[in-house]
């Protein structure tokens, strides 16, 4: 174990008057005595840090005390840039030129020591938003709540006057929609046709050519039918005319779809003659493989939808040529009664701490599925449980027996009337619903402010590492609220 001494920092400028500047501040200030005295951070770098000397190990690469010194360092800006943008709620490029012109945010990454300030550009945080596994964030989430659930270490940690309470979790699920057009089936075609198009067009530049129309032609021909698709149903004979245009796009689909098979073989058979790297090429050939995997099926079910005039099932659908793991979810909320993402389970104590998430991959199971995993989770990892309070949603008779046999409240809103009206005269279910009212806000706090509207993470791996991400955060400016109102508070007294 070879231990680093982070920078000196100067002190921060005392700003008066700006009262949302001096919250953030002194947010920052208690997130980073958490991180600092905790041991949370040095975990996540010291496993990340095994992780990097194994890989070069394995290259055969010599690491150096100089080498070391200088990945630790990278991966404590590393995690502290993920902390602050996640916080900020912006978007790589904002967030750097942020990053570049803020104090208090190069005083808290680390930046700011003498003689040493150098921000870093949107790529290079967009990599370090990748630099840890979720495994290795997820340890870091249960640890932070295992250090604050304790009232030496919640005292020591944060000055709080008692330990952060877990008897109660109150669950709920979501939907976290994906960055995606509504998906009409004829502008999965124009899609198609605009990504081959653009690539075609890259390729050409480079002085790889084959005979064809002027790309941008074609994509001309697309805009003038999709055009026409969107006025058809204006029209007394809808149907018909919609058929027609869409046999023309399936057409002229077909025809871009060939193009973009020569050029691929073009790119695949002379990319040496070309200004790219093998990266670059890599990545124009993934961008055409990709479409010319799924048009025939988007052609396909657009035929089947407009010209056949019948229905497919909601998982044979195609959603998106650039999501794969996107799922219908007919949640029947009254803003929308459907949405197109992934499923999310959040669980809260009532301090408003995360202890327990589920970012689902697949279409998600019915919210009675998930009592029983979350109760184990939660209790393997924080200890036993008192109560459990939910929605109706996850009212069923396993869950019922199960709660019993863990010996934990069962405050789980019934979806039977009578029996409702019974639960109605316990004092206890009454105030651990009342407090579930809350459960809503947070999870719109969690999806708004750190995930993003949408979330723009592409991807199922990506997206999981953002909800990750955004639970810790969200975690630590909890934390951060809970002792700066009990040191106001103090202060008053």
């Amino acid at each position: 174990m070879i231990a680093f001494q982070p920078n000196f920092r100067p002190a921060l400028p005392n700003v008066y008057g700006a009262s949302d500047y001096c919250e953030f501040r002194d947010q920052l200030s208690q997130i980073d005595q958490l991180l600092r005295c905790s041991g949370v951070e040095d975990a996540m770098i010291d496993s990340a840090m095994a992780r990097w000397e194994a890989e070069a190990m394995q290259e055969g690469v010599m690491i150096t005390q100089h080498n070391r010194q200088r990945q630790w360092e990278q991966l404590h800006y590393a995690f502290r840039c993920n902390v602050a943008r996640q916080l900020t709620g912006e978007s790589f490029r904002v967030f750097s030129i942020r990053l570049a012109d803020s104090s208090l945010l190069q005083w808290f990454t680390g930046i700011s020591a003498f003689e040493h300030r150098r921000a870093s550009s949107k790529s290079s945080l967009e990599r370090y938003d990748k630099c840890f596994e979720v495994k290795e964030v997820e340890e870091a989430i249960r640890a932070v709540i295992c250090k604050v659930i304790s009232k030496k270490s919640a005292t020591e940690l944060l000055g709080l006057e008692h330990a952060v309470r877990l008897d109660a979790v109150f669950a709920d699920c979501t939907c976290v929609k994906a960055n995606i057009h509504f998906p009409v089936d004829w502008v999965l075609l124009r899609d198609s046709a605009r990504t081959l198009i653009a690539a075609i067009k890259l390729i050409r530049v480079q002085g790889l050519k084959h005979r064809m129309p002027e790309p941008s032609v074609l994509v001309k021909r697309m805009n003038h039918l999709c055009i026409e698709m969107t006025h058809a149903r204006r029209r007394k004979d809808s149907k018909k005319v919609r058929k027609r245009v869409l046999r023309n796009m399936k057409k002229l689909a077909r025809t871009i779809e060939k193009h973009g098979q020569r050029y691929r073989l073009i790119l695949a058979q002379n990319w040496g003659k070309t200004q790219w790297s093998q990266a670059e090429v890599g990545l124009v050939l993934g961008r055409i493989d990709n479409v010319l995997g799924k048009l025939p099926k988007a052609i396909r079910q657009a035929h089947e939808r407009i010209i056949g005039e019948r229905r497919l099932a909601n998982d044979e659908k195609m959603l998106s040529l650039y999501e794969d793991d996107v799922h219908v979810l007919v949640r029947g909320k009254s803003g929308s009664e459907v949405e197109f993402g992934n499923g999310l389970y959040l669980a809260e104590q009532q301090d408003g701490l995360i202890v327990d998430w589920k970012f689902f991959k697949d279409q998600p199971p019915a919210d009675t599925k998930l009592v029983k995993k979350s109760v184990d989770r939660i209790n393997q990892a924080y200890g036993q449980i008192d109560a459990f309070c939910a929605d109706r949603g996850f009212d069923e008779l396993a869950n019922v027996k199960v709660l019993e046999h863990e010996d934990v409240y069962n405050a789980i809103c019934p979806r039977d009337p009578n029996r409702m009206a019974e639960r109605k005269k316990e004092p206890r279910f009454m105030q651990l619903q009342n407090r579930r009212a809350g459960t809503e806000a947070r999870i719109a706090i969690f999806k708004n402010a750190y995930l993003g509207r949408p979330l723009r993470s592409k991807g199922f791996a990506h997206k999981q590492n953002t909800v990750v991400w955004g639970v810790l955060t969200h975690n630590l400016w909890v934390l951060a609220r809970m002792a700066l109102a009990q040191e106001r508070k103090r202060t008053a007294a």
